[in-house]
C-alpha cells in the first residue's frame, strides 16, 4: 500500500490550514506520523504573519510545519527555488516514515512540489539578442520563428505577447529542447492525492470579510509599519501590504484600505478556483460539511490503496460541473 503525499488546495480563507492539522491528528490516532509542508508563497517570509494568515503558534505546535518563516522580507522566493526546497523536505520526511501534508493556496507552488514541471534558467545575453531583434524585426517575425521551432508552444501562446515569445525562444536556445517540454503537465512525479476545498461564493465572501476584519483588529497595520523598511520587491506583492502602505502614507483611510483588501481577496479567490478547477485530479469536498475530515480520510485511504484513476474523464466532468459557477 502506497502512502501518498496529501496536497490540500483551494481558495484563500477556505480552511486549508485547519483541515491539514485535522488530517495529521487523525493519522496520528491511526499510528501514522504526518507533518505539514507549507506551499503558500508568502508564509515563507519571517514576520509576515497577520497579512498572510500564517498558522498560529498554537497550530504550529499542534503539528510540525515546514517551510514557514524560512526567508527574510528583503529576500525573494521563486517557484523554482521553492520546488527544490519542497521536494527536499518531502523526501526527508518520507525517508523518516512521516507522511507530508502539503498545504497552500499558491497554485503553481502546490503543483511545483509534486508535478512534472521544470523551470529553465535565464541567460541575459540570449534574451537581449531577441529583445533587440523584436525592435528591428517586430514581434510577428519572432513569433513565426517560434512556430517553426516549437509549433506546440506557439499554438498555446498569444502572438501579440512578445515577452512570452522571447522567453520561449530563450529557453529553446538555452536548453536545446522545445519550450513546450517545460510547460506544466498534470502528471505526478511524487505519488500524491489532492483534496480541494469547495464552498459557495456567498460563504467564501463571508469568510473573507471575517478574516479581513480580524486582520484589522489583530494589528495588521502595525505589522506593515514594522516590516515596511524591509519589504523587498517580492514580499511587498503579498495581498494587503500595499494597501496598508498607502494607508500609512495618508492616501486613504482605514475603512477604504481594508475594504479594498477584502474586494481584492475575493477576486483572488475566484482566480484560485479557476486555477484549481482545471486540474481533474483534485477531489473536491464541501468545506463546511460537518463530515469533512471523515470524507478526506476516506479519499486518502482509497488513494493509498490505488483505488482510483487520478485523471479520468469522470473526475474532469465532475470538476467542470461542480465548479462552473465559482470558476466563472
Amino acid at each position: 500500500m502506497d502512502q501518498r503525499v496529501v496536497s490540500i488546495v483551494g481558495p484563500t480563507a477556505s480552511g486549508k490550514t485547519g483541515l491539514g492539522i485535522a488530517i495529521a491528528k487523525r493519522l496520528a490516532e491511526q499510528g501514522e506520523r504526518a507533518e505539514i509542508v507549507n506551499a503558500d508563497a508568502y508564509q515563507m517570509y519571517r514576520g509576515m504573519d497577520i497579512g498572510t494568515a500564517k498558522p498560529t503558534a498554537e497550530e504550529q505546535a499542534a503539528v510540525p510545519h515546514h517551510l514557514i518563516d524560512i526567508i527574510d522580507p528583503e529576500e525573494s522566493m521563486s517557484v523554482a527555488r521553492f520546488q527544490e526546497l519542497a521536494r527536499k523536505t518531502i523526501a526527508d520526511l518520507q525517508s523518516r516514515g512521516i507522511r507530508p501534508i502539503l498545504v497552500g493556496g499558491s497554485g503553481l507552488y502546490a503543483r511545483a512540489a509534486i508535478d512534472d514541471i521544470s523551470f529553465p534558467g535565464t541567460d541575459p545575453d540570449i534574451r537581449r539578442k531577441y529583445e533587440e531583434r523584436e525592435k528591428t524585426e517586430g514581434a510577428g517575425a519572432l513569433f513565426e520563428e517560434l512556430k517553426a521551432k516549437d509549433p506546440a508552444a506557439a499554438a498555446r501562446m498569444d502572438p501579440h505577447n512578445p515577452r512570452r515569445t522571447i522567453r520561449a525562444l530563450e529557453v529553446i536556445e538555452l536548453t536545446g529542447r522545445p519550450y513546450s517540454a517545460s510547460l506544466p503537465r498534470y502528471r505526478y512525479v511524487i505519488p500524491s492525492v489532492q483534496i480541494g476545498l469547495d464552498l459557495s461564493r456567498e460563504d467564501l465572501d463571508r469568510r473573507i470579510d471575517v478574516r479581513t476584519k480580524q486582520m484589522m483588529t489583530n494589528g495588521f497595520v502595525e505589522e506593515v509599519e514594522r516590516l515596511r523598511p524591509r519589504l523587498g520587491a517580492t514580499a511587498v506583492r503579498a495581498l494587503g501590504y500595499q494597501q496598508i502602505i498607502d494607508l500609512l502614507d495618508g492616501i486613504w483611510d482605514e475603512y477604504d484600505a481594508f475594504a479594498d483588501i477584502a474586494q481584492k481577496t475575493k477576486r483572488l479567490a475566484r482566480k484560485q478556483m479557476g486555477w484549481f478547477g482545471r486540474d481533474p485530479r483534485i477531489h473536491w469536498l464541501q468545506a463546511l460539511n460537518p463530515k469533512l475530515v471523515d470524507n478526506a480520510m476516506a479519499i486518502i485511504a482509497h488513494a493509498d490503496a490505488g483505488d482510483y484513476d487520478p485523471i479520468d474523464a469522470q473526475a474532469d466532468a465532475y470538476v467542470q460541473h461542480h465548479l462552473g459557477d465559482i470558476a466563472a
